[in-house]
């Protein structure tokens, strides 16, 4: 029987769930080799009754292990350890770097874009009470020249956040804020471009490439399965750079599991050069588990770039995005790009940093993910009990604020995208995320479901509009 101090689980000035607890203990024990491939774990009952916790603590450490492909069950037998081949990785202890200093159409019942969000839930008076608090402030802290890498005060908050909710070790002098993705990609693609070719999964976001068009940089589409990126293909396409969404891969929703993280790993450390920018976008929306470990928190090389941004769980027009370097590139930064200023005013990152260290920002993501998980389960409700339920297949993998929906029909999605339009809907197609922009299938209409923008209000009417285009 497994056996384990859960009095431990506080450390330091963390205090930790308990299944997060467990989930961490067991799956050190699998890393360790203390758990044998193919042995069975305790029954969920039997290991809550011997630990003294409750059975859904159990249960929410087991589903995340089976998320994260450390585990699997059989039907009526139980959970047992997947087979694994790897070297333990360490944990890294991080080396300290010394301080220095597109709109909705109004026209539109419903935007299925991915970037839309559920304006109405965001917190404007605890934000508004922070602005007014910056802009009270001194003007020696707040009117003076604003740091290349953003306020410290924000960083701070961030990598205290990132410890707390990632276990990510992250010194604030590794982090980058800026205005939106865009401008961190832009700063990117000028630090990695001496390192050769990039490559990002297929399908997948496509802003990157965009961007790295204008910089003349050489780009290569490397085909997914279910386990996220191939690795295979990225090592045979020849790139040194490589972009995944290791915990939500857009817009098919697939986590990676460890079997291919380890062989992500084991690329980037093949050869000198090699980095891997892991696209953390939409993974705090999670309804099956609390989160996917970051490639980061297992990074022992100093290999992993981290990016994310406020744009999703707070509003858009709110630019602040942000990017963990290792130690190697920040000094690299530091050395050549220091003289880009950052592009975030101090007032909002002030407001910031202060929304997210006195506890707003988590009591926000919690309404959020509470709210997004009842949307979510009314739309796929709705949704199988339409009119579409004939010709349409529904997927979706509980994560992020989007699911797919498969429907077959003899219309191209030129014409799908107009009929969408001329009735109010800003229609999302999978085949947009595609690096040949074309369908899977000649006669199936692949649509991207962003229900952030949905409500219990607008809900039948756009489904019963979406029902009009095809039927």
């Amino acid at each position: 029987m497994l056996s384990y101090d859960l009095n431990a689980r506080k450390n330091g000035k963390e205090s930790r769930f308990i299944y997060k607890y467990l989930y961490e203990c067991i799956r050190e024990d699998i890393i360790k080799g203390n758990l044998k491939p193919d042995e069975k774990l305790p029954g969920k009952r039997s290991l809550a009754d011997h630990l003294g916790i409750s059975v859904n603590s159990v249960m929410n450490a087991y589903s995340l292990l089976l998320t994260e492909g450390f585990i699997y069950s059989e039907e009526k037998k139980g959970y047992f350890v997947q087979p694994l081949n790897y070297v333990t990785m360490p944990k890294k202890s991080q080396p300290l770097i010394e301080e220095d200093e597109d709109l909705t159409d109004p026209d539109y019942l419903i935007d299925f874009r991915a970037n839309r969000v559920s304006l109405h839930l965001f917190p404007t008076t605890v934000w508004g009470k922070y602005m007014r608090e910056a802009l009270a402030l001194s003007g020696d802290l707040l009117f003076q020249t604003i740091p290349y890498k953003g306020l410290y005060e924000l960083r701070q908050a961030i990598a205290n956040d990132l410890l707390k909710t990632r276990n990510m070790q992250v010194d604030p002098a590794q982090i980058i804020i800026g205005a939106g993705t865009e401008y961190l990609y832009n700063r990117l693609l000028v630090l990695l471009k001496e390192y050769g070719s990039f490559a990002s999964a297929d399908p997948g976001y496509r802003r990157f490439e965009r961007i790295a068009q204008n910089y003349d940089v050489t780009w290569k589409y490397i085909p997914t399965d279910e386990s996220n990126i191939r690795i295979d293909e990225l090592e045979n396409s020849g790139a040194n750079i490589v972009h995944v969404s290791p915990a939500n891969l857009f817009p098919v929703g697939y986590a990676m599991p460890i079997k291919r993280r380890i062989e992500l790993f084991n690329w980037v450390n093949e050869k000198r050069g090699r980095f891997i920018i892991e696209d953390d976008y939409d993974s705090e929306f999670r309804y099956d588990s609390a989160f996917i470990m970051p490639l980061f928190a297992e990074d022992v090389s100093n290999k992993v770039i981290y990016m994310n941004t406020f744009s999703k769980t707070l509003v858009p027009s709110i630019r602040i995005s942000y990017m963990v370097l290792p130690p190697k590139l920040m000094k690299k930064y530091e050395e050549n790009l220091s003289f880009y200023s950052c592009s975030v005013s101090s007032f909002e990152k002030y407001a910031l940093a202060r929304f997210i260290s006195e506890g707003h920002y988590e009591r926000h993501l919690l309404k959020l993910i509470n709210y997004y998980r009842k949307i979510r389960q009314m739309t796929l409700t709705r949704f199988k009990k339409s009119r579409l339920s004939a010709i349409s297949k529904i997927e979706e993998y509980n994560a992020g604020t989007h699911f797919l929906i498969r429907i077959r029909t003899d219309k191209t999605d030129a014409e799908v995208k107009r009929i969408g339009n001329e009735k109010g809907l800003h229609i999302s197609l999978y085949s947009a995320y595609s690096a040949d922009q074309k369908r899977e299938k000649e006669d199936e209409c692949c649509l991207v479901i962003n229900y952030a923008g949905i409500t219990e209000d607008n809900i039948d009417e756009v489904i019963r509009r979406i029902e009009d285009i095809f039927l």
